[in-house]
């Protein structure tokens, strides 16, 4: 059986990218494609092209990850905070446990036409629907690794006169900004994911409110180039925060 070097994997998958493009690209010129719900590569290359040569999409991109990073900032900060606390304090975890899990149960996204209401199609909207996507996922992470941490090494801190401080100082502190960086990339996708349907639902401006408007003109090619913006958006975020989890990480 042939090995495969694994170094060189990175150009065999751009090579079969290349050729799922240039095979597209020939159905689309021989007409086998509708234009209409299929356009080819070029013609996505050229929406995207518009998009930036004419500079109306700065201020959708910069809607769009104002939303996200706010929400992503809020969810992370409130999900540990909530999680520390529910963590170490029993009643709390009583009182809050079964609201994350019924938050975690439904499909959040729903909750984008009642931010809309509540909050109205501004930025306030998106970003409270960036934050509870991440919220919930920061809660169950923090909550549950506390939870999982080694007994015995509760027990020896204890042990050497440690008090509840010492633990959260020296042992739930140094987990948590593990778990939590572990995850940061989910976080980051669920940010992302939040201020995009929010845009989508109810909005002025935002990639979401392009997606949407595309949608309403049935221009598939500048719906294709939006999605494929998004994703090149997001998987450099991805980069970003898997360098950052390394970097943070070192002690491990």
């Amino acid at each position: 059986m042939m090995r495969l070097d694994p170094r060189f994997a990175w150009v065999r998958q751009l090579a079969a990218f290349a050729a799922l493009l240039a095979v597209w690209e020939a159905a689309g010129r021989a007409g086998m494609l509708n234009p209409l719900y299929a356009p080819s590569p070029s013609r996505v290359a050229a929406a995207l092209v518009d998009l930036f040569s004419d500079g109306r999409i700065w201020p959708h991109l910069e809607a769009t990850f104002s939303a996200a990073l706010g929400g992503l900032a809020l969810g992370i900060l409130v999900g540990i905070l909530l999680g520390v606390v529910a963590a170490l304090v029993p009643l709390i975890a009583e009182l809050l446990e079964p609201v994350m899990t019924v938050l975690n149960a439904i499909p959040r996204v729903i909750l984008a036409p009642l931010f809309a209401i509540w909050l109205g199609i501004g930025l306030a909207s998106k970003v409270a629907l960036s934050f509870i996507l991440v919220a919930v996922l920061i809660f169950f992470t923090v909550f549950s690794g506390i939870r999982q941490v080694d007994r015995k090494l509760v027990e020896r801190i204890i042990t050497l006169g440690g008090d509840r401080w010492a633990l959260v100082r020296h042992v739930y502190l140094p987990s948590v900004a593990a778990w939590v960086l572990g995850n940061l990339k989910v976080a980051v996708g669920f940010a992302f994911t939040g201020a995009v349907v929010g845009e989508f639902v109810a909005a002025s401006r935002g990639l979401g409110y392009l997606l949407s408007f595309a949608q309403s003109t049935y221009n598939s090619a500048l719906m294709l180039a939006l999605v494929l913006l998004i994703m090149v958006v997001v998987l450099a975020i991805f980069a970003i925060a898997g360098r950052l989890e390394k970097h943070l990480l070192r002690w491990k």
